[in-house]
Formats: structure tokens, sequence, C-alpha cells
């Protein structure tokens, strides 16, 4: 009897506890680039996208803050990460991109729903 009380308490605290949220594969702060050299770009007149830990801000776009759900391998220095974010009319949303490093000092961030963003590693923010 005492078994079952036990296995039941924890099947409901497993249940009620958040689900914790994975870290970016990459850190730092990294700017939005159209050029295709391995430079670090100046953050200071551009969009930027900072990862720490579970936790992503962009400068660009009417969403800024978002929070790591899940990251996926997806072959070589590739991962398909999901993010949820709120903003003052939506709450709990969902976005899904493929993460690409592209070098030391490059990522792409293509978008399920299309479109890609690049990016080069912020010599000045």
């Amino acid at each position: 009897m005492t078994a079952k009380m036990i296995l039941c308490a924890l099947a409901v605290t497993a249940l009620a506890s958040p689900v914790l949220a994975a870290s970016y594969p990459i850190s730092g702060a990294w700017g939005e680039s159209k050029t295709s050299g391995n430079d670090k770009v100046d953050c200071t007149k551009v969009r930027v996208m900072d990862f720490r830990g579970e936790q992503r801000t962009d400068t660009g776009g009417s969403v800024h803050a978002y929070k790591n759900v899940s990251v996926t391998p997806s072959g070589s220095n590739a991962w398909k990460v999901a993010d949820t974010f709120a903003n003052g009319q939506i709450r709990n949303a969902r976005v899904i991109y493929t993460l690409k490093k592209i070098g030391d000092d490059r990522l792409e961030l293509a978008l399920d729903k299309g479109g890609t963003i690049k990016l080069q590693r912020c010599g000045k923010k």
C-alpha cells in the first residue's frame, strides 16, 4: 500500500513540474550580416541576437525575448531549435528553425516558415 502511495506521489510531482528548457548550442551576441566575410560585425548598427543559456534576445522584429524549448542535432554543426515566446497579443507561441554554424564566427538561422537570417559574431556591441 505504501509503495503505491509513493509511486502516485512521484507521478503527480512529475506531471506538475515545469518543463525544463534546453540551452542553445552556441552563445554570445551575433549581428545580422549581408556580407560573406569572416570578420566580426559592428553590432551597434545592425539587428542583434544574443544567445545566453536558455534565453535568446533579438533587437529586430516584434518579439524581443525567447526561451528555448528544445535543441535537436540535425547534421554536422546544425540543430533544429524550438523557442517559445509571448508578446502583448500572443502567449506560449513557438518558432521553429534550423541553426547552422558556418565557421567560428558565422551562423545561419533558417526559419521553418521561410526566410534565412545570416549572422556574424559581434565585434562591437
